[in-house]
């Protein structure tokens, strides 16, 4: 189970010290930190970050690599400008901290956002990818919402839909071996589910030896253990994008 004196499944790991390529906009009532490829495109991916926000460098860094890859990426704040948590917290106040910030919560944000994509940015076909938090609102957006083409949910809370299957559109997930916070029981019983009622593309992967956070939160220069794992997960993601979009 869950690591119940630390609810929530993330430690900050190893923050990147990285400015990012892009600029930060204002949509609406949303801030976004939004990256552009210089070859025009109608593809685009919103980018949802984890707990600790939308200005962490890490995800910036991710949503550039996006773009390097061909794709308009927008990481927007998802908190709508409530703090994001900060790894000095008091873990025993994260529960009340989250009812504010509930993943199944950001539909209208992902409506500004998909209007300003398209209205803005000419986008036509838009995916999504998210870690942690993120990564459960990934979850729900690929359950619900019918105007994103493909999803990918890296290290998602999953119990937050354990009961819910019947994925809209293709969708990747992403799991670590020897994440302590998304155990492999929860994610044996999401493939039974999925097997069971998802009648659209789907994929569970999990990397060997990868702990919680794996893919954007560990610089592969001080990890040279893990970094094969973190590449071959970041080239999985851009694969499946790069599939169904």
């Amino acid at each position: 189970m869950a690591n119940e004196s630390k609810p929530c499944p993330c430690d900050i790991g190893d923050r990147f010290d990285y400015g990012g390529r892009g600029q930060e906009v204002q949509v609406e009532h949303i801030k976004a930190y939004v990256c552009k490829p210089p070859a025009s495109t109608e593809k685009a991916v919103i980018v949802i970050h984890d707990i600790f926000g939308w200005e962490l460098p890490n995800t910036r860094y991710i949503a550039d690599m996006l773009t390097a890859n061909g794709y308009i990426a927008i990481c927007p704040d998802f908190f709508v400008g409530q703090e994001a948590w900060k790894p000095s917290n008091d873990w025993a106040v994260f529960k009340d901290w989250l009812k504010t910030r509930e993943a199944s919560k950001i539909d209208k944000e992902v409506a500004v956002v998909l209007k300003y994509l398209r209205e803005q940015c000419g986008a036509k076909e838009i995916g999504v990818i998210g870690f942690c938090w993120g990564g459960a609102a990934v979850q729900h957006l690929m359950l619900k919402n019918p105007h994103m083409k493909t999803g990918v949910s890296l290290h998602g809370v999953i119990r937050y839909f354990e009961s819910r299957s019947n994925l809209l559109h293709p969708t990747f997930f992403i799991f670590a071996e020897k994440d302590d916070h998304v155990p492999l029981e929860e994610v044996t019983l999401l493939e039974q589910k999925l097997k069971q009622n998802c009648k659209v593309d789907y994929e569970v992967k999990i990397y060997p030896g990868q702990t919680h956070g794996f893919v954007h939160r560990k610089r592969e220069d001080i990890n040279p253990q893990d970094k094969p794992f973190i590449e071959e997960a970041r080239k999985d993601m851009i694969n499946w994008l790069n599939k169904y979009l």
